[in-house]
C-alpha cells in the first residue's frame, strides 16, 4: 500500500470515529407504530442512535428494519421499573441520551361521557400523562448527571391540549395536563441545559386517524370527512426542533392539516 492510500484510509477512520462521535442518541416512545415509527425512522436515518420503545417487540422489530443503528427495547410506560430499564439499557448502549421523544399515547372509545368506564380513564392517564411523566422523568436524571449536562425532551401534545373533540374527555384531559408538564419540565431543569418542548399535532395520516377520510363527528353533531397531512411532515417537524442548539428551545409547535377543524371547532 502506498503512502498516499495508508494516509487516505487514516484520514476515512479519523472521519468515521468524529462522525461515531458526533452521532446524537434518542429514545423514542410508541415506536412500534404510527408517529412514533416515523419519528424513529428519520433519526435513524439522519445518523442517530435511536431507542425504540413500545409494548410489542415485534412492531418495534418492523420500525427497526434495515436500520442498523437502532435498539429494540420493550417497555410499558405506564409502569416506573419498565421505563427506568429502558433508559438504563439505551444509556449503557450509546454512553449518553441526547433526546426523548415522548410520545407514548392511547384514546378511549368515544362513548358519551357519563358512560366512560373506570378503567378506560385511567388506562388513558396512567398511559398519556404518568407514562409521560416517567419516561420524561428518567430522562432528567440521566440528561443531568451526564457529561457534558444537557439534552432535549419532546412531548407529544395534540390539536386536543387546545381543544377537545366530541366524546374525548380522558385523551382531552391529558393533553391539557402535557402542556403544565411541558412548562413545569421546561422551567425546572433549564438549570441543567435541558430543553423540554412540546408538539401539537392535527390529522396526521396514521393508523389510529385513518378513519376521518371516512368521517368522524363533530361538534355540530354531524359526521364529517377530514383533510389529513403525511405523517412524514411530522417526522421532519421533530428532527428540526431537535436541530435546534442546546440554548433555543421550542417550547409549543402545532403542526397541523390547514383545513382541519380547530381554528373556530365547534
Amino acid at each position: 500500500m502506498t503512502l498516499a492510500a495508508i494516509c487516505a484510509k487514516g484520514s476515512r477512520v479519523e472521519t468515521q470515529e468524529r462522525e461515531e462521535e458526533m452521532a446524537k442518541n434518542a429514545i423514542v416512545t410508541g415506536a412500534g407504530s404510527g408517529i412514533g415509527r416515523a419519528v424513529a425512522r428519520t433519526l435513524l436515518k439522519a445518523g442517530y442512535n435511536v431507542a425504540l420503545a413500545g409494548r410489542r417487540r415485534e412492531q418495534l422489530d418492523e420500525t427497526a428494519q434495515g436500520l442498523a443503528t437502532a435498539l429494540v427495547v420493550p417497555t410499558d410506560v405506564a409502569k416506573s421499573e419498565s421505563v427506568a430499564a429502558l433508559f438504563r439499557t439505551a444509556s449503557q448502549k450509546f454512553g449518553r441520551i441526547d433526546l426523548l421523544f415522548n410520545n407514548a399515547g392511547v384514546n378511549a372509545p368515544p362513548v358519551p361521557f357519563e358512560d366512560l368506564a373506570d378503567e378506560q380513564w385511567l388506562n388513558v392517564v396512567n398511559i398519556n400523562l404518568t407514562g409521560m411523566f416517567f419516561c420524561a422523568r428518567e430522562a432528567v436524571r440521566h440528561m443531568k448527571n451526564q457529561t457534558p449536562q444537557g439534552g432535549r425532551i419532546i412531548n407529544n401534545g395534540s390539536i386536543s391540549a387546545h381543544a377537545p373533540r366530541p366524546r374525548s374527555a380522558p385523551y382531552t384531559a391529558t393533553k391539557h395536563a402535557v402542556t403544565g408538564l411541558t412548562k413545569s419540565i421546561s422551567l425546572d431543569c433549564r438549570a441543567y441545559d435541558i430543553c423540554c418542548g412540546q408538539i401539537d399535532i392535527g390529522n396526521a395520516l396514521t393508523e389510529m386517524a385513518a378513519k376521518m377520510q371516512t368521517g368522524v363527528l363533530q361538534a355540530n353533531g354531524t359526521t364529517a370527512k377530514e383533510p389529513l397531512i403525511d405523517v412524514q411532515i411530522v417526522a421532519e417537524t421533530v428532527l428540526y426542533m431537535d436541530s435546534l442548539p442546546p440554548d433555543a428551545n421550542i417550547l409549543f409547535l402545532t403542526v397541523m392539516a390547514n383545513k382541519m377543524p380547530f381554528v373556530g371547532r365547534g
